[in-house]
Formats: structure tokens, sequence, C-alpha cells
């Protein structure tokens, strides 16, 4: 393709002219490669660049871009395929699709008023994520999604495990957690890419997340035989001076040796994106909509008591109104306080939080699971000191992602005051903090953090794995779906 500069004026929220040369558009996403990635909603990047050469860092305006997806599906009838663009106000785009049957011959246009952008064409099959026809490499499927070869939670974790057997471990877990009124449990078995479980506990409701996400995996690749314990509460449950038990959970901590997985907030809303689930990674960098020079300079913080530095940052706050917008929306664990911590306020989406310029993240019972979302918004995170941890935390610099706060927010406003006082600094770690979720903690990353570690936890497994008796399966949708041959022929232009 014989690139010509072409120059396109577009018209800013500031009423300045911006030139912006669409051919020198940054593209990225595993919405590229659809017959070699399958998720519900496949996604694509656009960062424009200016004349210069100069990645743009506002939004160039409403309306910029036009989408336009075709296909067929295997009878010849058009593919119905849903499109949603979403403008990140940072000088870069979403674009994502889903598709709800397979299709074939697919072409995906992306233009500017007078521009072609992006062309990509794929004679399929391109698979819709209830089909069922897993790859047969796990290393071709890692690849495809060009997963990390190098995942830092996961090295540590397994560290301790070189040779794991369940025959001589699987009765002693069970009577050491098999506490129906204060511990969930639930033991996994993979076989032959089928998914069993037997379940421990008085409330075990939280399993339908585990088995969303291994019903997803085993749809897209073939996992080893692999056996495994899952544990369905908030809290880590194994402590570093007990005994060595491999237990996987969605929060870990310094004073605990769980095999940390990403939280079934994150992954739920991976797996449902552009489905029942409004609130994903994506969908948050797509409704920030207040520039940062518009934005108030306040904290804005919202949520329930689930600890006591909740209920201090209201004293706090009281104390400087000038700096904080916070409310309990919710209380719980101190209902004896709410006349003077209350009352409770309604609760806000998180889209809103976004018009103001500071987000605190504070614990709740364990680690707050909307930091991803927090990180991947356009506000400076101010992060509580914690022992809690999720499973990138390791990835993350302070400083650099988010500004760090004390346990006990005593510094809070010294931090507050800092940031107004250094505003380009704190809009830098706002834009790294945004750059890192999308190099980590996009769905398609949480898929690779699954796969990676249950692919690397097979190989540390002295036992047999097999079905036991107690155990029920957990069946795939019913979904009529056929597969085809891996060697399909693929073509993509840019």
């Amino acid at each position: 393709m014989k690139f010509v500069s072409i120059l396109l004026l577009l018209i800013c929220q500031e009423v300045k002219n911006v030139e912006i040369d669409p051919l020198k558009t940054i593209i990225w996403g595993p919405g590229l490669k659809p017959d070699k990635v399958t998720m519900r909603a496949r996604y694509i990047f656009l960062q424009f660049v200016d004349s210069y050469g100069k990645n743009l860092t506002e939004s160039p305006g409403k309306d910029i871009i036009s989408v336009s997806i075709q296909g067929q599906t295997s009878t010849g009838h058009t593919c119905h395929v849903w499109t949603q663009t979403l403008d990140c106000k940072d000088g870069s785009f979403i674009v994502r699709y889903k598709l709800h049957i397979t299709c074939f011959d697919l072409k995906l246009e992306i233009k500017t008023e007078n521009s072609s952008i992006l062309s990509v064409k794929s004679k399929g099959p391109i698979y819709e994520e209830e089909c069922y026809c897993p790859n047969s490499s796990i290393d071709t499927w890692l690849e495809n999604l060009e997963c990390s070869k190098n995942y830092t939670q996961i090295h540590k974790d397994l560290l301790s495990f070189t040779n794991v057997d369940f025959n001589k471990l699987r009765e002693s877990i069970v009577k050491a957690y098999d506490k129906p009124g204060s511990v969930s449990l639930c033991h996994y078995v993979i076989k032959s890419n089928k998914i069993f479980r037997v379940c421990y506990g008085r409330h075990v409701g939280f399993k339908i997340f585990m088995d969303s996400i291994l019903l997803s995996i085993t749809r897209k690749v073939i996992l080893p035989d692999i056996e495994f314990f899952v544990n369905l509460g908030d809290w880590p449950l194994v402590p570093q001076n007990g005994k060595n038990y491999p237990i996987f959970s969605w929060c870990g901590s310094y004073d605990t040796k769980d095999i940390v997985m990403p939280t079934y907030d994150i992954t739920e809303s991976s797996l449902e994106a552009m489905g029942r689930v409004m609130l994903d990674i994506l969908s948050v960098q797509g409704n920030t909509d207040t520039p940062w020079k518009e934005k108030i300079e306040k904290v804005f913080w919202r949520g329930r008591d689930s600890c006591r530095e909740r209920l201090d940052l209201i004293d706090i706050s009281r104390k400087h109104p000038d700096l904080f917008n916070v409310s309990i929306t919710n209380f719980f664990f101190f209902k004896n306080e709410m006349d003077k911590y209350g009352p409770g306020q309604n609760h806000v989406s998180l889209f809103h939080f976004f018009k103001y310029k500071y987000q605190l993240n504070i614990d709740g019972t364990v680690a707050a699971y909307r930091f991803p979302y927090l990180l991947a918004g356009d506000a400076l995170v101010l992060k509580q000191e914690s022992k809690y941890y999720e499973f990138f935390y390791n990835d993350l610099v302070s400083g650099k992602h988010y500004m760090p706060v004390r346990r006990d927010l005593l510094d809070l406003v010294e931090k507050i005051k800092w940031a107004k006082e250094h505003d380009e600094e704190a809009l830098r770690i706002t834009k790294s903090a945004r750059q890192f979720a999308r190099d980590n903690l996009l769905p398609h990353h949480v898929l690779c953090y699954h796969v990676t570690l249950f692919n690397e936890w097979s190989k540390r497994l002295k036992n047999k794995v097999k079905v036991l008796d107690n155990m029920e399966e957990v069946l795939q949708p019913k979904h009529s779906c056929k597969c085809y041959s891996i060697n399909v022929k693929h073509k993509m232009e840019l």
C-alpha cells in the first residue's frame, strides 16, 4: 500500500484546528485477529497522531470515525455484528464488536470522513464466545493473544510448589478448610478439557464465577489435566507459617501464601463485556467525559463501611470539605456508628467518579476490587498502603502509576495538596496508570493470566489427575456450532 500524506483538519473541543494524519494512526488489539482470538467482545485501539508525528492527547471531536463490519454465515446470510466506538478523550479510540454466530469473509473497515484508517479481511471462521472449538495448542493460543512470557506473581506464588501430590494432600485440605460457617471452598478437576467440581461450605454461590472462566477458557483452548482448590471467599486462607496447602484465591496478603488469580470482579466484567455487564476496563476508558483541566480538584469516593479507615476518611473530609466529596453508601459493619458517619448515600456510577481529579483506593474487607477501573480512568489514584494485593500489584510502581498514602490516611491531605501544586506531575501519573491498565488489565490479559497459571500449575502436579466419585460435571451451555479446520487461510491488511 502506497502511503500518501493526507492531512485531515478537525475541530477539537477547545475549538482549535488540529492537524492529524490518519495514515499514521497507531493501531493495536486482539480484534485485529478475529479468526485467531475468540472473545465475547473483540476490540481494537486507535491512537491518532498529528502531522508532526506526536500522539494527540485530547479528543479530536465527536463522530470522527465510522466503523463498518460485514460478513456471512455458513449459509450465506448476513452476519449481524454489534459494534461500539468509545472515545477515550485522550486522542485514542476503542472500537469493539460482538458476534452472535460464526462468520466468514469478514471485512472490517474504519474510516474518517475522507480517509481509510484500517481494513481487516478474514476468511474465517470467526467464532462467537459460546462456540466450543478449542485450540489444541496452548502455546499457539498464548502466542495468538500475545500473552506475557513472564508473570511476576505466578512465579512467586508457585515457587514453593515443585511437586504436588493431591493423593497425599486432598483429605487434609478438606479437613482443614471444611468450615461451613466461615469458609467456602471448591475442589476442581479439569480432565480431557471437561470441568468437574465438588464444593464445601454454606455459601458457595460464588462458584458461578469460577465456573464461568473455566467454561470460557476450555471453549477456547484445550487445558492440560489439572486439579486444584479454589477459595470462594474474599479473605486469603493459607497462613505464611502454616502448612503449605495450595489454595487458589482472588486476593492475596503478605501474611498468607495463597495462589492468586484475577478477581471474580474483573474476570466477570472481562467475560461479559458488551453483554449484561456495563462496567469493564474498556467502558471506563470510553466514559470519562470531563477533560483534565475541567475536573473538580477534590477526592471523590463512595463505598461501604467495610473498615475503620473508611470511617476515618469521613472525619478527615469534614475537616477539609474543600478537598473531599466522600460518603458511606451502606452501613453493615459499623451500624452502631451510623448516626455519626451517615446517613448512607446513594450509589454513584463509577463513570461519574471521573468528573473529579483525584480518586482514593482504600481497602474494604480486603483489597478494593475497583482498583483496576480507577487505574484505567483518567484521574490521579491515591492508594492506601495495604497488606492485601491482587494479581497485578507486583508490577505497579509507586509514584509512577499511583500516589501512595499511609494506611492510617494521616498523610492524605498532604498528598492531595501536593497534587494540586504539581498538576503536570499528577497528570503524568494518571496517564501512566491508564497505560498500565492497557498493557496489563484488558480482557485478553485476564484470559492470558488464567491460562498461563493453569498451564504452569499442571507442570507441578505429581499425581495422576482423576475425577472423584463425589464430583459433578460443569456443563458447557447448549449451543450449536460447527468447528472448522484451523488451517483456513487468513488475510489481514492494515
